[in-house]
């Protein structure tokens, strides 16, 4: 028996799983690289169920990352508008994929629901007299 666990080798996945694994953040990332820049606002309310405070924190996060931008004006009030860095440019080809991907299977899965519906239809009932 041994008396210390050793830790396993880091993934090089591992710490941008961890990341892009966090409620909310593919779905923000999605709408920026699909939306251009955007104000905090206006992304708040493209991202139906987020609140103000997770979005800010995810934000926060995703752009000490290097994966987004923000722009603030110090206008009254003040605008501040996020976007996608570069970095982010190269995972947009990934986003692109697992969206095609999505639309596939959803179209798949529309097929096999009809499928089945089809397949559940009742028997026609013979009337005894």
């Amino acid at each position: 028996m041994r008396g210390h666990e050793e830790k396993p080798a880091s993934c090089t996945i591992g710490s941008l799983l961890e990341l892009l694994a966090r409620p909310w953040t593919m779905h923000i990332l999605w709408m920026l690289s699909t939306n251009g820049p955007t104000r905090f606002g206006a992304l708040r309310r493209q991202i139906g169920g987020i609140s103000s405070r997770v979005l800010t924190e995810r934000l926060r996060t995703l752009e000490q990352k290097g994966f987004v931008y923000r722009d603030y004006e110090p206008t009254i009030p003040p605008s501040v508008t996020y976007g996608i860095t570069n970095r982010m440019k190269d995972i947009r080809k990934v986003l692109d994929q697992m969206n095609d991907l999505g639309k596939k299977w959803q179209v798949e899965d529309s097929d096999a629901s009809q499928e089945k519906a089809n397949h559940r239809k009742p028997a026609a009932r013979i009337a005894v007299s």
